[in-house]
């Protein structure tokens, strides 16, 4: 698979300034440089992949929305899918480890105090702490109403119990946001729930042993068991009562997108993979790519490829001009997946039986593009909440309501 860096096509020019495309080759030259590790990482599924995360966090690129006034680069949302997109190309893997702590570092930007943001964005943003985001459990699974893990209060600090899973960047992590419930059973989700950080030395929290996955090998996505692990009242994000909001937002604005990004990363492996093969293949004095049902099939493909990246990117420069976006952010995740995995489905068709060596890069992407549809809700949630949509039924929009900008930009309120 070709891993030379190019230039943005045409179709997302709308979206890209200079600073995007000076991303994009950075982006595209440390894919090139990881690309041996990343056929390495393939070899060990049992290992936790430490060292792309420290490059990564080298770059500052943890921090890719964080505002300069933090240490962070303060680039927006599309530079933040430029950088997954691009990595993902060559390892989704890597793309993964990056989009995981981008998604609780959403969460602190739009919710955290001041004091908090100065307390842990700086640690992000020079690469020396990772986050995760816990919410899913492993008797709710992505059901946030019901969440059974507890917070009581004790005096001035809340006593944590619980279980999560399937919790990215779990074994690097040196903190993590937990979503805990901290009402009755009867209290209305919406009020119930509340979001604390919990750092990883915490007494109490445990982090079983790495389980390698179907893909993304060297990706950590690991189970978080905490008995009456034991947080100040400095650790609570947002407001008692707000996780639902904290767990949604973040969602919406970060997770879904961020997926989106990590599927056309793939797409685009896939195709590239696959029109390579078929140039090459030999076949009734010419070569398979110039039989018309196999030029039929890459037709449809490279449709489905050139509408996944325009929905990616469109609906990210929706979120950095502050415009109502959470159905252009879900439809993007939603279709971005389905229609990879169609894709990838072709493209191991067309292959043969060559696309069964274990060793070939399509079998890689195929288990890695598995990924990419539970997380952030399923294909079913995303549908329903369209419908939503159509039907004017939205709650709140995240995207509105606590746009990027007017968030980062919060005053100091300990400035004169």
């Amino acid at each position: 698979m070709p891993v030379t860096p190019n230039t943005p096509p045409p179709a997302l020019r709308p979206y890209l300034t200079a600073r995007h495309t000076l991303l994009w080759d950075e982006a595209d030259a440390f894919a090139a440089h990881i690309a041996p590790r990343a056929a390495r990482m393939e070899a060990a599924p049992g290992r936790v992949e430490r060292k792309v995360a420290s490059m990564l966090g080298a770059r500052g690129w943890f921090a890719v929305t964080v505002p300069t006034a933090f240490g962070g680069l303060g680039a927006g949302h599309v530079a933040k899918t430029v950088l997954i997109h691009r990595i993902a190309r060559v390892s989704a893997a890597a793309a993964a480890i990056l989009q995981a702590t981008l998604i609780p570092v959403g969460a602190l930007l739009h919710f955290a105090t001041y004091e908090q943001k100065r307390r842990w964005l700086p640690r992000v943003a020079n690469g020396s702490l990772l986050l995760t985001i816990a919410v899913t459990e492993p008797g709710a699974g992505g059901h946030i109403g019901g969440i059974e893990t507890t917070a009581e209060r004790d005096g001035n600090q809340w006593v944590i119990t619980g279980s999560k899973i399937h919790i990215g960047n779990s074994h690097l992590a040196g903190a993590h946001l937990v979503i805990a419930r901290t009402a009755e059973a009867d209290v209305s989700t919406s009020q119930a729930l509340t979001a604390f950080m919990v750092e990883s030395d915490r007494r109490g929290l445990s982090v079983p042993a790495h389980r390698p996955g179907l893909g993304l090998h060297g990706f950590s996505a690991g189970r978080l068991d905490l008995d009456h692990v034991r947080v100040p009242e400095d650790n609570v994000v947002g407001e008692i009562g707000q996780g639902l909001g904290v767990a949604q937002c973040s969602s919406i604005l970060y997770g879904r997108p961020n997926l989106a990004a990590v599927s056309l990363g793939i797409h685009e492996a896939v195709m590239d993979t696959t029109t390579t093969y078929l140039k090459a293949r030999s076949r009734y004095r010419g070569t398979l790519s110039d039989v018309p049902v196999v030029r039929d099939r890459i037709g449809d493909m490279e449709a489905r490829l050139r509408a996944a990246r325009i929905l990616a990117y469109q609906s990210v420069h929706l979120l950095d001009e502050s415009l109502p976006c959470d159905a252009d952010l879900i439809n993007a995740k939603y279709l971005g997946h389905r229609w990879a995995m169609q894709s990838t489905q072709d493209a191991m068709e067309l292959h043969g039986a060559h696309a069964l060596d274990g060793d070939y890069i399509l079998q890689r992407l195929w288990r890695d593009i598995q990924h990419t549809y539970p997380p952030a809700g399923t294909g079913e949630v995303q549908r329903i909440r369209l419908a939503d949509a159509a039907l004017n039924e939205d709650p709140i929009q995240w995207s509105e309501h606590l746009a990027a900008e007017a968030a980062w930009a919060r005053p100091d309120p300990t400035a004169a």
